[in-house]
């Protein structure tokens, strides 16, 4: 994977930038639309790529291992092929789903054992063993697993977890280097940052994941409850240790203004499941404010859903969408969806737009105070 960075902000760390994969390019700052388990909810692979404009999304190794089975996306030819999308893929490692759905999870210098969410069948994850499954599911960029701390932690526990994590990061490595590619197409591997919320085990962890030398770095363990002003102190903390020449992944994060401020401090790749969960539940985002769009106030609005987001946010009235929504139509959601992933890429695209052109701060500071409005 090559990275190459083009422009900086010159009142802010922000930078647009390029990731070449074997499976295309992505510009950065970039979005990923989440499909854990191979699907972006209610979105077909031809919307991603027509009207929504993805250049990478987002699958899960925890989801795809208990479902349908590393096996059958191997037989398949991997995930790629399986669901038949040619565009670059990442696959989270499944840790934070495992400390998050799993119950009576135990964890040993081995790895974690848990139980499925599904079925209750016992399982056992190790750094090695979530390599392998990743290099089966072949998607480009694969993630380490690590412990995903919740919010508040106690920093004796957040330390004690922060040397398992790096440990883990050290046979990951190890094994990602002795086993093969399976689809001829090059897979690369990120490790994360982790530390909680304590300033000295996110600069430790920070500098030895710099020292690994990887071709991309993750930042995890943020947006788990915390408030955002400590979200940010985090972010920037770790973007200043960073390689600057690596492209730096915040996992999980978050809002349409978290994802401004922290492309502002260095962030270039951002997943998140609120533009689809939320939109499937009434909750539109738009260039001038939010809408719940369940709301009596537009029941009679027959103008556009947002006329800059692609066909499909424009060919729908508002009144229209809210009808479907209240009656729990599945192309309500369907609509919703697109909608907000469109905007959540227009947002990454139009950053990129005022980083070249050395007007991000200015657009920001603007763009945040319409975005934060309730309609």
């Amino acid at each position: 994977m090559f990275f190459k960075l083009t422009h900086r902000s010159s009142k802010t760390n922000a930078r647009s930038g390029k990731i070449f994969t074997d499976r295309g390019a992505i510009s950065t700052p970039t979005f990923m639309p989440v499909g854990t388990l191979g699907t972006v909810k209610g979105v077909h692979q031809h919307e991603l790529v027509n009207d929504i404009q993805a250049e990478i999304i987002l699958s899960n190794t925890y989801h795809l291992y208990l479902r349908p089975g590393v096996d059958v996306i191997n037989s398949a030819g991997g995930l790629h092929k399986f669901m038949n999308w040619n565009k670059p893929i990442l696959t989270d490692s499944g840790g934070y789903q495992v400390f998050s759905l799993s119950k009576n999870v135990k964890i040993m210098d081995e790895g974690v054992q848990f139980y499925s969410h599904i079925d209750g069948s016992k399982h056992l994850f190790t750094p090695e063993s979530v390599v392998q499954i990743q290099r089966k599911i072949g998607s480009d960029i694969c993630m380490v697993l690590d412990e995903c701390l919740k919010y508040p932690c106690e920093y004796s526990y957040a330390s004690q977890s922060l040397n398992l994590t790096h440990n883990w990061l050290e046979r990951s490595i190890e094994e990602f280097n002795k086993t093969e590619i399976l689809y001829d197409k090059k897979q690369f591997l990120f490790p994360i940052v982790q530390g909680s919320t304590f300033k000295d085990l996110r600069t430790k962890s920070a500098e030895y994941v710099s020292n690994k030398n990887m071709v991309g770095n993750a930042i995890g363990g943020l947006s788990v409850g915390e408030p955002k002003e400590i979200i940010y102190e985090n972010v920037d903390l770790v973007c200043n240790i960073l390689p600057k020449d690596k492209p730096r992944y915040l996992m999980g994060v978050g809002t349409p203004e978290n994802i401004l401020e922290c492309i502002s401090m260095g962030v270039d790749m951002f997943d998140c499941v609120m533009p689809s969960r939320n939109g499937r539940n009434g909750m539109l985002f738009t260039k001038n404010g939010t809408i719940n769009i369940k709301n009596k106030k537009w029941d009679k609005d027959f103008s556009s859903i947002d006329e800059d987001m692609g066909s499909v946010s424009s060919n729908y009235s508002k009144s229209y969408l809210r009808h479907l929504i209240l009656n729990k139509e599945m192309l309500g959601a369907q609509i919703a969806s697109i909608h907000n992933l469109s905007f959540y890429i227009w947002l990454a695209k139009e950053a990129r737009k005022h980083i070249v052109s050395d007007t991000f701060h200015t657009w920001k500071c603007e763009i945040k105070k319409r975005i934060n409005n309730r309609l």
